[in-house]
């Protein structure tokens, strides 16, 4: 993948209604990759997860927000600690949205991006 990086905000480079927030805590579902859109990895990073911090944020930019379909295509997995986290790190989501790009499959998308240790998993991968 080619990637050009600068030090200039997104904000001053795109259209704000170009731009799309991706974050956990978004009420928003990411359905499609739209090509005309600009998306938002790790607009946040941080050690630690701050709830809303995010979608905070986009909201005070008045940028589009979504989330990944993690709760419509994946169940929580028993675990002894009853861990399930949506948030993933910048790789994960870079996995997520360029799998779906290429297969046009959620569920093999988050297959590629959610590691089992966030909690969740396939429907068809639950042991029984």
């Amino acid at each position: 993948f080619k990637m050009d990086t600068t030090p200039e905000s997104y904000l001053d480079l795109f259209p704000l209604e170009a731009i799309v927030y991706l974050t956990p805590d978004s009420e928003n579902v990411l359905e499609d990759i739209d090509p005309d859109k600009v998306y938002v990895l790790g607009g946040l990073v941080d050690e630690s997860i701050h709830k809303q911090l995010t979608l905070r944020r986009a909201r005070e930019q008045c940028l589009q927000t979504a989330r990944l379909p993690i709760r419509e295509y994946m169940v929580k997995a028993p675990n002894s600690r009853n861990y399930h986290s949506e948030t993933l790190a910048i790789n994960q989501v870079f996995d997520v949205l360029s799998t779906y790009y290429e297969t046009r499959s959620w569920p093999a998308a988050l297959r590629a991006g959610v590691s089992s240790g966030k909690g969740y998993v396939l429907p068809d991968t639950v042991e029984q």
